[in-house]
């Protein structure tokens, strides 16, 4: 056994609350998949897919649900959701380095902001006038707290996050590395020959439990602010653009952005690369696949989708050259049934 964390069967089912099966003093010490876990890790089973490596699976407990049971001879956890289960075992072996409280040397810090004693200031940090950095929150190398932000408790900024001006993060917020909010919207007005920036006079706020992707942007409002309730969750370079309401518990899956004035309700899904217009709105419990455009709110729940699946190429140009003729073929067809119809 190494030095890392172990824990057996009959803890496991205790802590998380989950039917145990098997040898209750069988123990784990880490998290491997069906195919490379050994017998002192444990895996999990949610996909069906894989229900054939139960069989050969080496893992000494495998967390799974009732009907896959039957098929697992050794320890086994069962869960009515494996993939939470995992999810929340799992982040027992995270090893996470733990940061010094107090302010490094290199930091620079203005006189009034406000620094919690057992905050975390790392190396080369920037905190300006007027911010707050909350109790045990931790900022990582490089970050930039600018004028009026706010950092709540437990928040964590990994490294080079920007924070720019009016910005205010909830409790136990993440935000990975390369992360920009409270930037200038993109608002102009066009006056005659040239364009005139407006300014933006919002901000950011975003709540407890959120978590912001690498190289994500979130822009401050115009007037208002740009908002993001409680345990939203963001993924790698997203764009929200200024004024954006964002609802609890919504994810958005890499490079999706969203435009101006959008509001996207509770409980959504937004698949990568999907886009969302302008001062639309999308109902709670709405999943985008991935690529789709939004160009009409959505007032339902449910699933949406627009674009075109992947094609082998000479089928695609083909539909592409007939695609071009869809607008005659329809009035053609039209002329031949009310033709059909006299």
């Amino acid at each position: 056994m190494t030095g890392n964390p172990h824990y057996t069967l009959a803890e496991l089912a205790e802590r998380f609350g989950l039917e145990a099966h098997g040898d209750p003093a069988t123990v784990v010490d880490g998290v491997g998949t069906l195919g490379t876990a050994t017998a002192t890790q444990f895996t999990f089973l949610s996909n069906p897919k894989y229900t054939s490596q139960l069989a050969t699976t080496q893992a000494g407990i495998v967390v799974l649900n009732a009907d896959a049971l039957p098929l697992r001879s050794g320890a086994a956890l069962v869960a009515k959701d494996p993939y939470v289960a995992y999810a929340r075992i799992a982040a027992l072996f995270e090893r996470m380095a733990e940061a010094p409280r107090g302010i490094h040397a290199s930091a620079v810090v203005a006189p009034s902001a406000r620094i919690h004693p057992t905050a975390s200031i790392g190396p080369c940090c920037v905190v300006e006038d007027g911010a707050v950095v909350d109790e045990n929150a931790i900022l990582g190398p490089h970050c930039t707290i600018g004028p009026g932000c706010v950092v709540g408790a437990g928040s964590r900024l990994v490294a080079r996050v920007t924070l720019v001006i009016r910005v205010t993060l909830g409790k136990r917020v993440l935000v990975h590395p390369g992360a920009v909010i409270g930037s200038d919207g993109f608002g102009l007005a066009f006056d005659r020959d040239h364009w005139v920036k407006l300014p933006q006079l919002g901000g950011v706020r975003i709540g407890d439990d959120c978590e912001i992707g690498a190289n994500t942007t979130i822009d401050r409002g115009a007037l208002e602010d740009t908002v993001l309730e409680d345990d939203v969750r963001l993924d790698n370079q997203i764009q929200i653009a200024h004024n954006v309401h964002i609802g609890a518990h919504t994810a958005m899956a890499g490079c999706s952005a969203v435009a101006g004035s959008a509001k996207i309700g509770r409980y959504c899904l937004i698949g990568g690369n999907a886009g969302i217009l302008g001062h639309l709105e999308v109902a709670d419990r709405v999943t985008i696949t991935a690529k789709s455009l939004v160009t009409a709110s959505i007032r339902e729940p449910g699933e949406y989708s627009s674009g075109s699946p992947l094609q082998e190429n000479r089928q695609w140009r083909r539909n592409a050259a007939r695609m071009k003729h869809l607008d005659e073929f329809a009035r053609r067809l039209s002329a031949l049934e009310k033709d059909k119809g006299q």
